[in-house]
Formats: C-alpha cells, structure tokens, sequence
C-alpha cells in the first residue's frame, strides 16, 4: 500500500512538472533596451548642467561675434557693417605689432619651456639623486603662488642683476612660468608607461641616447605637445607678469588691450576677437586629430 501511494505521488509530481508554465526568457536587446533608458534618465539632470555650463561659457563669444559686425561703437544694435574689419586689417599697425610680439614670445618661450620642462621631467622620473624630492617641490612654486608676486619677484630680479626691461625679460619671464606645466605633463605621461621597456632598450644594446631617442621621446610626444600647446595659450593670455617685466617697445597684445580699452572698447578689438578664435580653432582640431592619431599609432 505505501508502495503504491508513493508511486502515486512521484506520477502526480511529474505530471505537475510537465504543465508548470515556464518563465519567459528575457530577450538580450530588450534588458539592453532597458539599461539605455535607465542611464539616459538618470544622465537628465547632467545633460541639463552640461548644456547650462556650455551656453553660459559661449554666449559671450556669440555677443561678441555679432557685435563685432555692429556698424556703431555703442551697445545698440544698429546695422550691419565690416567696417570694424576692414579697420582691423587695414588701420590696425600698433595692434598687429603687438599681436606680432605676442607671437613671437608665445612660440619661443613655449618651445624653451618644452625642451627644459621635458629633458626635467625624464631627468627626475629616470634618475635618483637626493634633492630629487625638492626639485618636484620647487617646480609646482610657480604654478601656486599669485602671478602679481611673480611678477614683482621678476622685477625685482631682473633690477638686481642690471638686466633693462624689454623682450628678453619678458621672454625670460614667460619661458619661467611654463616651465611647470610642462614638466607636470610630461610628468604625468612618464608615469603611464611600463619602464621595463626601457629595460628591454637597454639589454638589447641600447645607449642612453638611442634609449632617450627611439624609445622615450615617442611615447612621451603626446605629453610634449599638450605642454608646447598649452604654454603657448599661456603665454598669449598673460597679462600680470608681462605688465611688471615689459619695457619699451615690447606691448604684448594684452597690454596694448588693456591700454585701449581704458578709452572705451573699441568694436576692432571684438574683431580681433572674433579673427583669433576663428584661428584657434582651425589650429586645435588638427593638433588633437593629430594627438588621436599618434596615441592610436
């Protein structure tokens, strides 16, 4: 008798098996459907902050872009005129002397402050020595202390030494704070990379400087042209440093604005505006294509 009960209760347990209804099995694009919208509802607040941060950084370009086709000088639209250009590029003798001078110290001190800041950066990243500590230290001093005192510390400095003011200061003076940013970048791209392929370099018969050459320089070159770049940008925007340590006949773009625009802003300066963000622009996206290009490489 139990026997049998038992063998009833094993059929009546299969049969309840055969007609239980099976789960339905999730499809792959529906969960991966869902996943989408789950971020893209909890990425709404961020895209709003994105977007809020991006119109509040370019509106003031866009004004600037309008009103430097504004056929007056007040801050009334009045029509629409190139005159403000035309004067830019063909009335504009002091201004493109100084933008000149700005160029001329912005490429030479950047491409100084790149060659010192990354031969520092390999020096203290390869080589061991006992005031290597200090010399990371001291090198973030100028990047942390005000640029006024920076400047009078220059001025300072360079009265001492007997040194007259002029473009050499002020090249001195640029090429001093870029020197920072430089070595931290090409710092920062030092530390990425394995070392045991310098080691590699070296059992293979490797000099110091084929090591530095074939296998250093190429892997740090993105760090070296983010810092070149970046000294550069720099260098153009100053304007507190360069107003203690320049002296005649070396007005910088900066100063020459700041001495313009103490009479009113003139609508040729939005030009000139307008002209140099057009021309960073056409430069910055070679330069990163270039950058994607050699990290992919």
């Amino acid at each position: 008798m139990k026997v049998r009960v038992r063998a009833f209760y094993r059929a009546l347990r299969a049969t309840l098996k055969g007609i239980r209804p099976k789960a339905p099995r999730m499809s792959v694009f529906s969960a991966a459907e869902k996943s989408h919208a789950k971020r893209r509802k909890g990425l709404a607040f961020s895209d709003f902050v994105y977007g809020a941060v991006i119109v509040f950084l370019f509106s003031p370009l866009v004004v600037l872009f309008i009103y430097s086709f504004n056929s007056s000088k007040g801050g009334s639209w009045t029509g629409f005129s190139f005159q403000w250009y035309e004067r830019l590029f063909m009335g504009s003798g002091d201004l493109w002397h100084a933008f000149g001078n700005s160029l001329f110290i912005a490429l030479s001190s950047a491409l100084a402050a790149t060659l010192l800041g990354s031969l520092a950066a390999v020096g203290t990243s390869r080589y061991s020595f006992w005031y290597r500590p200090y010399v990371k230290a001291m090198s973030f001093i100028p990047m942390i202390l005000p640029e006024i005192i920076v400047g009078v510390s220059l001025l300072v400095f360079f009265a001492g030494v007997g040194i007259k003011l002029g473009m050499f200061t002020v090249w001195i003076a640029h090429t001093t704070f870029n020197i920072p940013f430089v070595y931290l970048l090409v710092s920062a791209r030092l530390e990425e990379f394995d070392p045991s392929i310098i080691e590699a370099a070296r059992d293979l018969g490797a000099t110091e400087l084929q090591t530095l050459g074939r296998v250093i320089l190429p892997i740090i070159m993105p760090g070296i042209a983010s810092g070149f770049l970046t000294a550069v940008t720099l260098s153009l925007e100053d304007f507190v440093i360069t107003f203690f340590v320049a002296g005649p006949g070396a007005t910088t773009l900066p100063l020459f604005i700041y001495s313009a625009i103490r009479f009113g802003v003139s609508p040729v300066i939005n030009a000139l505006s307008v002209v140099m963000v057009a021309g960073t622009v056409l430069l910055i996206f070679p330069a990163l294509n270039f950058l994607k290009a050699y990290a992919a490489h």
